[in-house]
């Protein structure tokens, strides 16, 4: 089976992704020796993120958009940029000496990020399933674009200029939890009107029956001509 040129730049990034993480684990900020995996991180991910761009654009300059890449190059992307924050706020970063993160990314922060992935996938699985186009828009696009500037910037930071630009690095942190945030309200805002219709929430009230019309009774009898003044018995 061959794999078209697109898919083959996914598959290999997939394979960065994994070296990126190895180097990662092995990394401590106390230990001088192993501060050159740094910049070689920076440099992977780096590639990683370029070829996203390239294999993107090849496969549609080509024609050649397939069901797998589809499904693939989103998913590859989430992996290697959730795993870096991940990595960022945990032990590997923490330095013992003056017992504090040295990436600036804490444990909630990482949630955020995690919990805005998951939910907006499990609402365009939703949306598509039901009919309705939930593609990725220019919000969902600058905060993969401010994640991927953040990591670089993390790596290239605490790789080159730690005492120079640490303010930046915290800077783009921020930012990052900020535009993940508000994506989640514009993700969630978008999809009010099916995913928090009362079809969705399994709304149990019954519904309003229209009123029915009223027989007409008949109309009362003429009095008759003798002695009855028509009153009843």
């Amino acid at each position: 089976m061959r794999v078209n040129i697109p898919n083959q730049i996914t598959l290999g990034r997939l394979l960065l992704a994994l070296v990126f993480f190895g180097l990662l684990s092995f990394y401590s900020p106390g230990n001088e020796g192993r501060h050159w995996l740094l910049p070689v991180c920076f440099w992977i991910f780096l590639v990683a993120v370029i070829s996203d761009i390239i294999d993107g654009w090849l496969a549609r300059t080509w024609k050649q958009v397939t069901s797998f890449g589809r499904i693939c190059d989103p998913v590859v992307d989430k992996v290697i940029v959730c795993g870096a924050f991940v990595f960022f706020a945990s032990g590997v970063f923490y330095d013992a000496e003056t017992h504090k993160n040295v990436s600036g990314v804490q444990p909630w922060m990482v949630v955020l990020i995690l919990v805005r992935e998951l939910l907006v996938s499990a609402i365009r699985s939703f949306s598509e399933a039901h009919g309705e186009s939930f593609a990725a828009n220019w919000v969902g696009k600058a905060k993969m674009f401010v994640q991927s500037t953040c990591v670089c910037i993390i790596l290239g930071v605490l790789a080159w200029y730690e005492d120079a630009l640490a303010w930046l690095r915290i800077l783009c942190v921020w930012l990052t939890v900020i535009v993940t945030g508000l994506s989640i309200i514009a993700y969630v805002s978008r999809a009010h009107a099916f995913v928090l219709s009362a079809t969705a929430l399994g709304s149990t009230a019954e519904p309003e029956q229209p009123a029915t019309p009223q027989a007409h009774s008949p109309p009362p009898e003429p009095p008759t001509n003798g002695d009855d003044d028509g009153a009843p018995d």
